[in-house]
């Protein structure tokens, strides 16, 4: 699905052309002319990046990033102005802008600034990757391949790292071979399987002294990392 960007521009000229422009590149845009129907615009639908000019009548540029910014503190927003005062730029990024861009300017340009600005936001709202694990009385950190229990520490190769993951990602649930397999390796083939085995075997080993956790063989299935008390401090890093 395109992304859909609010233009606020008071030159229907220039609103019209960037517009045009913009849609070619597949995003969505909806122009308006001034600040107060900008912001009627921005209440009635959802946008992935706002456009603001500053000096616009009803409501200018400043005043509508303020009123955006009590109703939405996440979405992104940057300045398309005449004003080229460094106090003005300055206020714009108080304000909360992504980017400060000065007319005139190039539409390529503008357009990798909008790039930009929506990579940024997507890794934002992308969920954190999880890297810390505590597991009874062990502690994974996958980040650094380190797996912990008191002053025991083991160092895990890179292929024990992404097992061990793959099976708390499943704690006490049915982790899938084949498709741990491909996730691993990026494919499925027997003879990587096996060797996806003898990880899990290495695993068990490192993770015996606490009986609290177990890696069980589900037939033909897979494997079920189960661990009866995951509550346990963790170690000062």
């Amino acid at each position: 699905m395109s992304s859909a960007i609010l233009l606020i521009e008071d030159d229907m000229n220039l609103g019209f052309l960037l517009s045009e422009f913009l849609e070619e590149e597949g995003f969505q845009v909806k122009l308006c002319r001034d600040g107060e129907s900008g912001l009627q615009a921005f209440r009635r639908r959802n946008f992935d990046l706002c456009i603001l000019d500053i000096m616009m009548p009803n409501m200018d540029g400043f005043q509508l990033a303020k009123r955006i910014r009590q109703e939405d503190d996440q979405v992104p927003f940057l300045f398309l102005s005449a004003k080229t005062r460094k106090e003005d730029k300055v206020l714009g990024f108080k304000l909360g802008a992504e980017d400060y861009i000065t007319k005139p300017f190039d539409e390529e340009e503008l357009l990798c600034r909008i790039q930009v600005i929506m990579r940024r936001q997507e890794q934002r709202d992308r969920p954190q990757f999880k890297t810390q694990f505590q597991l009874g009385s062990f502690f994974f950190d996958y980040s650094m391949q380190e797996l912990q229990r008191g002053e025991e520490k083991y160092r895990l190769t890179e292929k024990e790292n992404e097992v061990l993951r793959q099976l708390c990602l499943h704690q006490n649930q049915i982790l899938r071979r084949d498709e741990a397999v491909e996730k691993i390796y990026g494919k499925k083939d027997y003879f990587l399987g096996r060797s996806f085995d003898v990880f899990i075997s290495k695993l068990r080993k490192m993770l015996k002294s606490d009986p609290s956790i177990s890696i069980e063989n589900v037939f033909k299935v897979g494997f079920i990392l189960k661990v009866e008390d995951s509550y346990s401090p963790m170690p000062n890093k």
